[in-house]
C-alpha cells in the first residue's frame, strides 16, 4: 500500500477544501488555529444564545480540543506542551458550537458520538484526530500565540488563538461522506 501524502491546509477553510478529505487522509494545518474545551463552548453559546456576538470571527476555523500549558517570556506566550483533550465530552454542545461559529474542523482525540457526527457532516465540518500524548510535538507547531482571551476561565480553559506552521500530523478521522474511523463494522475501519 502506498502512503498517502499528507494535505496541508490553511485556516480559513471552506467547503470545498474539507470536502476534498477522506478518512484517513494525513493532513497538517498552517495558519491560525483557536483551542476550545467546556468552558469556551459554554461562554461562546451563552453569548450566541443571548443574540452577541465572539470576540473574534471563528468563521472557517479550525478548532482544537486542547488546554495548553504555556508560561510567559518577557512579555510573549510560549506554548510549553499542547496535547489533546478527549472530543465526545463536549458532544451535547458540539452541534450548536459548529453551528453557531461556523468552524470547519475539529481536532481533538477519541472522537465524537454517531449522532454527533452525522451532524457534523451536514453542517460541513470535518474531524481531524490528534494523538494522545503528544503534547510537546504539537507545541513545537505552535508559532505564536496572538491571543488569549476569556483568561478568568484559568489558562487551560481560555479561547487561545494560535499561529501554527504544519501542524500534524493529524489523520482524518470522520468526513464529509459516511466515513468513520471510530465505527469498527467488520472488523476494522474501511479507508
Amino acid at each position: 500500500m502506498t502512503p498517502r501524502p499528507i494535505r496541508r491546509l490553511k485556516p480559513p477553510l471552506d467547503e470545498r477544501s474539507v470536502r476534498r478529505l477522506k478518512v484517513g487522509d494525513f493532513v497538517s494545518i498552517t495558519g491560525r488555529i483557536f483551542t476550545a474545551r467546556d468552558k469556551v463552548y459554554d461562554m461562546a453559546l451563552q453569548l450566541f444564545r443571548g443574540g452577541k456576538r465572539m470576540p473574534l470571527n471563528m468563521r472557517g476555523g479550525v478548532v482544537y480540543h486542547c488546554g495548553p500549558l504555556a508560561r510567559k517570556i518577557r512579555g510573549a506566550w510560549q506554548v510549553l506542551s499542547a496535547g489533546p483533550t478527549t472530543s465526545a465530552r463536549l458532544d451535547r454542545m458540539q452541534v450548536e458550537f459548529v453551528e453557531s461559529t461556523g468552524v470547519r474542523a475539529l481536532v481533538g482525540k477519541g472522537g465524537v458520538g454517531e449522532d454527533v457526527a452525522r451532524e457534523l457532516r451536514r453542517l460541513g465540518c470535518v474531524y481531524l484526530a490528534f494523538t494522545g500524548g503528544a503534547g510537546v510535538l504539537a507545541a513545537s507547531a505552535v508559532e505564536r500565540v496572538e491571543k488569549v482571551l476569556w483568561q478568568k476561565l484559568g489558562a487551560a480553559e481560555a479561547l487561545w488563538v494560535l499561529y501554527v506552521r504544519n501542524f500534524g500530523p493529524l489523520v482524518v478521522a470522520i468526513d464529509l461522506h459516511g466515513g468513520n474511523l471510530y465505527l469498527r463494522e467488520g472488523g476494522g475501519a474501511k479507508f
